[in-house]
């Protein structure tokens, strides 16, 4: 089994910065892909960000490629996601996620979540 919390969201200004950690602790999850999605309120869960067991392949969302980082730290068992350029469309909950072979929406281990707010 993996657990996975993240923290680092919170209330930001637009154009500020965040980063967000999602430690992980279970199996060994050095090995697996990592991502980010996030989903606002009445809005389907939406692809942010993911990368590969040994960070050297990454992808992005549209909305978010060009401002938004994911980079992991596998001795830390942690992968972080370091927000830029905030704009108010991006505040959501923010989840990690984990899988033995891809990361996707249906990926089999999940964070519980943490809120992103950008007031304008």
């Amino acid at each position: 089994q993996v657990q996975l919390v993240e923290s680092g969201g919170g209330l930001v200004q637009a154009g500020g910065s965040l980063r967000l950690s999602c430690v992980a602790s279970g199996r060994t999850v050095s090995s697996y892909p990592m991502g980010w999605f996030r989903q606002a309120p009445g809005k389907e869960r939406e692809f942010v960000a993911r990368i590969n067991w040994s960070g050297t392949r990454t992808d992005y969302g549209n909305s978010v490629r060009g401002r938004f980082t994911i980079s992991r730290d596998n001795a830390k068992n942690t992968v972080y996601l370091q927000m830029n350029s905030l704009k108010p469309e991006d505040t959501a909950v923010y989840y990690c996620a984990a899988d033995r072979v891809a990361v996707s929406a249906s990926s089999e281990y999940w964070g519980q979540g943490t809120q992103v707010t950008v007031s304008s």
